[in-house]
């Protein structure tokens, strides 16, 4: 009996988990009968899709290839039993989302675990980072991306959207003054990131006019968590979303800044996901709680200032 579907699975839960061992503990096999089946099929294919050493398994260019068709053709399979059985089938497998670290930190993270007992049979593989990452390379199934999206090869459901504000501390502005006006801001500590951005500038709206800022500051850093954190400390100045800040502004921890020059500073939240005929069951749920859960907040910041 043609079993292609089954050397599938066992191929994707490898190149998922990065081991013939890991595969093998969530699909009850051994590594060995893992190692063989991955090495018959090599054999039929007449590809190499693992490269081997003793330290570590990484997936060949041709394996690459086959894992994508592999991943669609078993969402066929999976969405064609959803049909069958209407809801009967319990959202499951590994749901690999990315965000940024602010966005993780302060809206994703305090959710995760209401979503882990609403479906306890997904497993999460969630990744933060502020720098951008190859969601194909990464095999990444849901990333939450800000400002606007240009690659056709994925699809988006929008969340919302976010303000920036320029702010600081209360200490700072005692230590140094307040800027009245953007130009103000060449005399003070200015926040920045130090990987490359579409822009770095900070865009104000002066006469009629949008125009971009470069500031300057003897601090950068690679993640906006961090940056808050600094700015909270007192340090400097920062521009950053209300989505990560709106607590912050309320509490009395940070001080909003020429918010008169600023407004339209907006930026719009997706969740993005694979351009497939098909979504997994995972996905569309993840999405779905995304929209309920974060999808309120962010409408209530957006009348914010």
């Amino acid at each position: 009996m043609d079993n292609r579907s089954g050397e599938m699975l066992v191929f994707s839960k490898v190149v998922e988990t990065g081991s013939f061992s890991a595969a093998g503990k969530l699909l009850d096999l051994t590594p060995s009968a893992v190692s063989k089946l991955i090495t018959r099929l090599e054999e039929r294919l007449g590809v190499v899709l693992f490269e081997r050493s003793t330290r570590q398994l990484t997936i060949s260019n041709e394996g690459g290839r086959f894992y994508d068709s592999c991943i669609r053709i078993l969402n066929d399979i999976e969405e064609a039993e959803q049909d069958a059985v209407g809801t009967a089938v319990k959202p499951g497998g590994l749901l690999r989302i990315n965000a940024s670290v602010p966005f993780g930190t302060h809206q994703l993270l305090p959710i995760i675990s209401d979503f882990n007992q609403r479906y306890p049979d997904i497993t999460l593989d969630l990744s933060l980072t502020d720098a951008l990452v190859d969601l194909k390379r990464e095999r990444i199934d849901v990333a939450i991306r800000m400002g606007p999206l240009d690659d056709a090869s994925f699809r988006a459901r929008n969340l919302g959207h976010s303000r920036r504000a320029v702010v600081a501390s209360p200490d700072y502005l005692a230590r140094h003054g307040v800027p009245q006006v953007p130009g103000d801001l060449v005399n003070h500590r200015c926040f920045n990131f130090n990987f490359r951005r579409s822009r770095d500038e900070w865009p104000f709206r002066m006469e009629g006019h949008t125009h971009y800022l470069a500031v300057r500051g003897d601090i950068l850093t690679n993640n906006g968590e961090t940056m808050r954190q600094l700015t909270i400390n007192g340090l400097g100045i920062s521009r950053l979303g209300l989505f990560h800040i709106a607590h912050d502004l309320a509490a009395g921890r940070l001080v909003e800044l020429l918010g008169d020059y600023n407004p339209g500073d907006t930026e719009e939240i997706h969740a993005i996901f694979s351009n497939q005929r098909y979504m997994p069951q995972r996905v569309r749920v993840f999405i779905d709680f995304m929209v309920e859960r974060i999808g309120p907040f962010l409408s209530s910041i957006g009348r914010m200032g």
